[in-house]
């Protein structure tokens, strides 16, 4: 089978430290089927290249490669946000991004066309094909969040129920953005809830051999609103009053780092928190491993963008690292307060100190909580699972056999 994937997010190139989870996906699509992709140019990043013998990628262009700006890095909400210029780019991004689907629809011919993200990308897939005279191509549009949460302006909303009633299949990746993207006017029997994966059987791994700082704190992601690290640090300055050897590292970057480095310096605890910045990916999984705990504070943003799931945390669990993270309804699908993880309160640092000191007090009952963690994700987060999912549904909406 031929499949056309659309995305917005993407490594640009060997040992990138952007998310991988589409090209994790696209990688074992491709052990079977010819898998084309199609993501945003930046400078530095190859305009086309092969990463296998049926993976291969284009990137479009849509400004000077000085100015191409608008992915990667944050996220193109988190860029308009913090630099409102970059709005100006969005009529030729779309216009990028919508001439390489016409193009490699026409030159592809794909079975089906998977789309991530149903702003831009699944408008896109809507708009091309039709252009492209191949209305009957179907294409299945995976929401991972941002996307479904954040954008809720008049417009959005149609354009959004708009891409969920054309596409084939709509998936999500947590069952609270099913419940969002029903009432958006997505038919229930057209969403699927899917998550992306977690590689639990190679990378994320525990391993005995090494051993835990017992007063480790970690955190890991991107250093904007929702994932909620102010919280965190205000939570830590007290765990570090009854834990005198606490210590925070934060990996990660964003554009909030110096606001976040200036309030550990006001709460006197800058000598215990380390911001380490982005790390490969590769390298997480020590981090996991060593930790004697992972925090995901996370919040609801301002704008409504918030969690669509938190792989982060399937990573950690993966690597028997306990969890503390915000009970909020997306990360209620891998952490069950009490037998995977522990749940705070949103925004509540007193809260989240004492769950976090609960973890630090207890690290035999927080090792038990990480242990069924893993198994979880074993069984509903591993790519082994989650590949064979999505190969099954692009598939069937492809009308091919698997």
């Amino acid at each position: 089978m031929r499949i056309l994937v659309l995305t917005s997010t993407f490594p640009r190139w060997a040992g990138d430290r952007e998310p991988p989870f589409v090209f994790e996906l696209c990688r074992r699509l491709a052990a079977r089927h010819e898998v084309l992709v199609i993501a945003p140019h930046c400078p530095e990043a190859a305009a086309a290249e092969r990463l296998g013998e049926r993976l291969s990628v284009r990137r479009f262009r849509y400004a000077p490669q000085g100015l191409e700006s608008l992915a990667y890095e944050g996220g193109i909400l988190e860029k308009l946000r913090r630099a409102p210029w970059r709005h100006a780019l969005i009529p030729a991004f779309l216009a990028g991004e919508l001439l390489a689907a016409w193009r490699a629809i026409r030159d592809h011919r794909p079975d089906v066309i998977h789309a991530h993200w149903m702003i831009p990308q699944g408008l896109v897939a809507l708009l091309a094909r039709a252009a492209a005279g191949s209305g009957r191509i179907p294409f299945v549009c995976t929401s991972h969040g941002a996307d479904l949460f954040a954008l809720r302006g008049m417009l959005a909303s149609r354009l959004k129920a708009r891409v969920a009633r054309a596409a084939a299949a709509l998936t999500v990746v947590s069952a609270a953005m099913k419940t969002r993207a029903v009432l958006l006017g997505a038919a229930a029997d057209k969403v699927q809830v899917m998550p992306m994966g977690v590689d639990a059987r190679e990378r994320f791994v525990p391993d005995a051999r090494v051993p835990r700082e017992g007063r480790e704190v970690l955190f890991v992601g991107r250093l904007v609103e929702k994932k909620g690290v102010v919280h965190l640090l205000r939570a830590f300055a007290l765990v570090k009053q009854a834990v005198a050897a606490a210590h925070l590292t934060v990996i990660g970057a964003g554009p909030l780092e110096r606001e976040l480095r200036a309030t550990a310096s006001d709460l006197g605890i800058a000598g215990a928190v380390t911001f380490r910045g982005a790390v490969d990916n590769a390298a997480l999984a020590d981090h996991y491993r060593r930790a004697a705990l992972l925090v995901m504070p996370s919040i609801v943003a301002r704008d409504g963008d918030q969690e669509g799931l938190g792989l982060v945390v399937a990573e950690a669990l993966a690597c028997e690292c306990p969890v503390v993270a915000s009970d909020l309804p997306a990360v209620r699908d891998v952490i069950r307060d009490g037998a995977t993880g522990l749940l705070a309160h949103e925004a509540d640092p007193p809260d989240l100190a004492d769950k976090m000191l609960a973890v630090l007090r207890d690290p035999v009952h927080a090792r038990d909580l990480a242990r069924r963690g893993r198994e979880l994700v074993l069984e509903r987060l591993d790519w082994s699972s989650v590949a064979h999912g999505y190969e099954a549904l692009l598939c069937a909406v492809g009308g091919r056999p698997l």
